[in-house]
Protein backbone atom coordinates (compact mmCIF):
# COMPACT_ATOMS: atom_id res chain seq x y z
CA UNK A 1 0.00 0.00 0.00
CA UNK A 2 1.36 3.83 -0.81
CA UNK A 3 2.20 6.35 1.07
CA UNK A 4 -0.64 9.08 0.35
CA UNK A 5 1.43 12.33 0.33
CA UNK A 6 0.21 15.92 0.47
CA UNK A 7 2.62 18.60 -0.01
CA UNK A 8 1.80 22.40 0.99
CA UNK A 9 3.90 25.32 0.51
CA UNK A 10 3.67 29.01 -1.13
CA UNK A 11 6.67 28.74 -2.97
CA UNK A 12 6.39 26.78 -6.47
CA UNK A 13 9.99 26.09 -6.15
CA UNK A 14 9.79 24.80 -3.39
CA UNK A 15 6.87 22.28 -3.62
CA UNK A 16 8.19 21.51 -7.15
CA UNK A 17 11.65 19.82 -5.82
CA UNK A 18 9.49 18.30 -2.81
CA UNK A 19 7.75 16.05 -5.84
CA UNK A 20 10.86 15.40 -7.22
CA UNK A 21 11.97 14.23 -4.31
CA UNK A 22 8.68 11.81 -3.73
CA UNK A 23 8.60 11.09 -6.93
CA UNK A 24 11.72 8.80 -6.52
CA UNK A 25 10.34 6.63 -3.69
CA UNK A 26 8.04 4.34 -5.82
CA UNK A 27 5.50 3.39 -2.16
CA UNK A 28 4.95 7.20 -2.09
CA UNK A 29 1.83 8.86 -3.94
CA UNK A 30 1.13 12.21 -4.28
CA UNK A 31 -2.46 12.76 -3.77
CA UNK A 32 -2.39 17.18 -3.95
CA UNK A 33 0.17 20.07 -3.92
CA UNK A 34 -1.05 23.20 -2.38
CA UNK A 35 -0.02 26.83 -2.00
CA UNK A 36 -2.19 27.39 1.38
CA UNK A 37 -3.27 26.18 4.12
CA UNK A 38 -7.01 26.98 3.11
CA UNK A 39 -6.68 24.56 -0.04
CA UNK A 40 -4.94 22.08 2.14
CA UNK A 41 -8.01 21.86 4.51
CA UNK A 42 -10.50 21.11 1.67
CA UNK A 43 -8.09 18.50 -0.14
CA UNK A 44 -7.93 16.90 3.68
CA UNK A 45 -11.72 16.45 3.74
CA UNK A 46 -11.63 15.25 0.47
CA UNK A 47 -9.13 12.96 0.44
CA UNK A 48 -7.10 10.39 2.54
CA UNK A 49 -3.71 11.72 3.58
CA UNK A 50 -0.79 9.15 5.51
CA UNK A 51 1.75 12.05 5.50
CA UNK A 52 1.78 16.10 5.29
CA UNK A 53 5.10 17.72 3.80
CA UNK A 54 4.22 21.43 5.17
CA UNK A 55 5.51 24.85 4.92
CA UNK A 56 5.85 26.64 8.44
CA UNK A 57 5.78 30.58 7.11
CA UNK A 58 2.41 30.48 5.22
CA UNK A 59 0.26 33.95 4.11
CA UNK A 60 -2.90 33.79 6.05
CA UNK A 61 -1.81 31.13 8.67
CA UNK A 62 0.73 29.15 9.22
CA UNK A 63 1.70 25.78 9.26
CA UNK A 64 2.36 25.46 13.02
CA UNK A 65 -1.24 27.30 13.49
CA UNK A 66 -2.76 24.86 10.80
CA UNK A 67 -1.27 21.69 12.31
CA UNK A 68 -2.75 22.56 15.56
CA UNK A 69 -6.75 23.17 14.17
CA UNK A 70 -6.32 19.58 12.90
CA UNK A 71 -8.37 17.41 15.38
CA UNK A 72 -7.07 14.09 14.13
CA UNK A 73 -4.15 15.16 11.93
CA UNK A 74 -2.00 12.95 9.25
CA UNK A 75 1.68 12.86 10.28
CA UNK A 76 3.30 16.14 9.34
CA UNK A 77 7.10 17.00 8.28
CA UNK A 78 8.09 20.74 8.52
CA UNK A 79 9.61 22.33 5.90
CA UNK A 80 11.04 26.04 6.24
CA UNK A 81 13.73 28.13 5.68
CA UNK A 82 13.82 29.52 9.48
CA UNK A 83 15.24 27.47 12.38
CA UNK A 84 13.59 29.32 15.03
CA UNK A 85 10.72 27.54 14.68
CA UNK A 86 12.01 23.95 15.32
CA UNK A 87 11.06 23.37 18.97
CA UNK A 88 7.92 24.52 18.26
CA UNK A 89 7.28 21.88 15.77
CA UNK A 90 8.73 18.93 17.95
CA UNK A 91 6.19 20.34 20.51
CA UNK A 92 3.83 18.98 18.13
CA UNK A 93 5.02 15.53 17.68
CA UNK A 94 5.65 16.19 13.64
CA UNK A 95 8.01 13.57 12.39
CA UNK A 96 10.59 15.89 11.86
CA UNK A 97 11.79 19.25 11.04
CA UNK A 98 13.55 19.81 7.26
CA UNK A 99 15.81 23.33 6.67
CA UNK A 100 15.69 24.52 3.15
CA UNK A 101 17.03 24.02 0.78
CA UNK A 102 16.42 20.21 1.85
CA UNK A 103 19.05 17.62 0.09
CA UNK A 104 17.94 14.12 -0.76
CA UNK A 105 19.56 12.52 1.66
CA UNK A 106 18.22 14.56 4.21
CA UNK A 107 14.38 14.03 2.87
CA UNK A 108 15.65 10.20 2.66
CA UNK A 109 16.32 10.18 6.75
CA UNK A 110 12.62 11.98 7.12
CA UNK A 111 11.17 8.93 5.53
CA UNK A 112 12.81 6.70 7.65
CA UNK A 113 11.79 8.47 10.66
CA UNK A 114 8.21 8.25 8.98
CA UNK A 115 8.48 4.78 9.10
CA UNK A 116 10.20 3.97 12.20
CA UNK A 117 7.21 6.26 13.94
CA UNK A 118 4.42 3.60 12.08
CA UNK A 119 6.24 0.71 13.48
CA UNK A 120 6.72 1.80 16.60
CA UNK A 121 2.75 2.02 16.86
CA UNK A 122 2.34 -1.11 15.81
CA UNK A 123 4.15 -2.37 18.19
CA UNK A 124 1.80 -1.40 21.02
CA UNK A 125 -0.49 -4.25 19.60
CA UNK A 126 -0.91 -7.22 21.57
CA UNK A 127 1.62 -10.34 19.79
CA UNK A 128 3.22 -8.01 18.06
CA UNK A 129 6.54 -9.10 18.07
CA UNK A 130 9.72 -7.67 17.25
CA UNK A 131 10.75 -9.86 14.91
CA UNK A 132 7.32 -10.06 12.79
CA UNK A 133 7.79 -5.91 12.61
CA UNK A 134 10.91 -6.25 11.31
CA UNK A 135 9.75 -8.81 8.84
CA UNK A 136 7.79 -6.53 7.26
CA UNK A 137 10.08 -3.07 8.02
CA UNK A 138 11.89 -1.03 5.16
CA UNK A 139 14.62 1.61 4.76
CA UNK A 140 15.43 3.49 1.37
CA UNK A 141 18.80 3.66 0.33
CA UNK A 142 20.32 5.34 -2.87
CA UNK A 143 22.72 3.91 -5.11
CA UNK A 144 24.02 5.73 -8.27
CA UNK A 145 20.06 7.52 -9.45
CA UNK A 146 18.18 4.63 -8.43
CA UNK A 147 15.93 4.65 -4.97
CA UNK A 148 16.05 1.01 -3.26
CA UNK A 149 13.67 -0.17 -1.00
CA UNK A 150 16.18 -2.91 1.52
CA UNK A 151 14.10 -4.93 3.68
CA UNK A 152 15.07 -5.46 7.31
CA UNK A 153 14.78 -8.83 7.71
CA UNK A 154 17.11 -9.47 4.66
CA UNK A 155 20.32 -7.62 5.88
CA UNK A 156 23.07 -9.73 6.51
CA UNK A 157 25.46 -7.00 7.90
CA UNK A 158 26.51 -3.56 7.19
CA UNK A 159 30.29 -2.94 6.37
CA UNK A 160 31.52 1.06 6.29
CA UNK A 161 34.00 1.84 4.09
CA UNK A 162 35.19 5.43 3.69
CA UNK A 163 32.27 7.96 2.74
CA UNK A 164 30.25 5.10 1.47
CA UNK A 165 28.43 1.96 3.03
CA UNK A 166 27.87 -1.82 1.91
CA UNK A 167 24.75 -3.19 2.59
CA UNK A 168 25.14 -6.87 2.33
CA UNK A 169 21.40 -8.65 1.97
CA UNK A 170 20.82 -12.09 1.22
CA UNK A 171 19.92 -10.82 -2.41
CA UNK A 172 22.67 -8.97 -3.14
CA UNK A 173 25.27 -5.97 -2.02
CA UNK A 174 24.20 -2.27 -2.14
CA UNK A 175 26.78 0.13 -2.12
CA UNK A 176 25.23 3.86 -1.17
CA UNK A 177 26.91 7.28 -0.17
CA UNK A 178 26.38 7.62 3.73
CA UNK A 179 28.45 7.61 6.77
CA UNK A 180 28.07 4.47 9.09
CA UNK A 181 26.11 7.00 11.71
CA UNK A 182 23.63 8.25 9.50
CA UNK A 183 23.08 4.51 9.03
CA UNK A 184 22.95 3.90 12.22
CA UNK A 185 19.89 6.05 13.38
CA UNK A 186 18.16 4.61 10.36
CA UNK A 187 17.92 1.12 12.17
CA UNK A 188 15.85 0.13 14.72
CA UNK A 189 18.09 -0.26 17.89
CA UNK A 190 16.49 -3.52 19.02
CA UNK A 191 16.86 -5.22 15.68
CA UNK A 192 20.80 -4.07 15.25
CA UNK A 193 23.93 -3.80 16.57
CA UNK A 194 26.80 -1.73 15.94
CA UNK A 195 30.27 -3.97 17.02
CA UNK A 196 32.77 -2.16 15.27
CA UNK A 197 33.06 1.22 13.98
CA UNK A 198 33.31 -0.10 10.46
CA UNK A 199 30.68 -2.63 10.86
CA UNK A 200 26.94 -3.22 11.49
CA UNK A 201 24.67 -6.49 12.21
CA UNK A 202 21.11 -7.64 13.01
CA UNK A 203 21.48 -9.27 15.93
CA UNK A 204 18.97 -12.25 15.07
CA UNK A 205 21.52 -13.53 12.47
CA UNK A 206 24.35 -13.78 14.80
CA UNK A 207 25.24 -17.54 14.82
CA UNK A 208 28.18 -17.54 17.27
CA UNK A 209 30.49 -15.22 19.04
CA UNK A 210 33.76 -14.74 21.08
CA UNK A 211 35.25 -11.73 22.78
CA UNK A 212 36.89 -9.99 19.11
CA UNK A 213 34.45 -12.14 16.60
CA UNK A 214 30.64 -12.44 15.44
CA UNK A 215 30.00 -14.84 13.26
CA UNK A 216 27.41 -14.50 10.67
CA UNK A 217 26.26 -16.97 7.86
CA UNK A 218 29.85 -18.65 8.14
CA UNK A 219 31.46 -15.11 7.82
CA UNK A 220 33.75 -13.48 11.13
CA UNK A 221 33.33 -10.20 11.46
CA UNK A 222 35.55 -8.14 13.87
CA UNK A 223 34.34 -6.93 17.18
CA UNK A 224 35.86 -3.52 17.88
CA UNK A 225 38.13 -2.75 21.27
CA UNK A 226 35.56 0.02 21.85
CA UNK A 227 32.67 -1.95 21.27
CA UNK A 228 32.75 -5.26 23.18
CA UNK A 229 31.43 -4.67 26.52
CA UNK A 230 28.84 -2.75 24.51
CA UNK A 231 28.27 -5.85 22.43
CA UNK A 232 28.48 -8.49 25.32
CA UNK A 233 26.01 -6.38 27.11
CA UNK A 234 23.19 -6.29 24.43
CA UNK A 235 23.70 -10.09 23.83
CA UNK A 236 23.30 -10.09 27.47
CA UNK A 237 26.32 -12.55 27.62
CA UNK A 238 28.13 -12.74 31.56
CA UNK A 239 30.17 -15.78 31.29
CA UNK A 240 34.06 -15.68 30.23
CA UNK A 241 34.44 -15.86 26.37
CA UNK A 242 37.60 -17.19 24.82
CA UNK A 243 40.26 -14.13 24.17
CA UNK A 244 39.07 -11.80 27.17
Amino acid sequence: MKTKCLIVDDEPLACELMRGHIEKLENFEIVADCHNAMKALSVLREKHVDLIFMDIQMPQITGIEFLKTLKHPPKVIFTTAYREYALEGFELDVVDYLLKPITFERFLKSVNKYYQMCQDQVQVVPNATSEKIMEDSFIYVKENKKVIKVYLSEIRYIEGLSEYVQIYTEKRKIITKTSMALMEEKLPTENFLRIHKSYIVPVNKIEAFTANTIEIHGKELPIGRNFKNAVLNALNFTGPVAGV
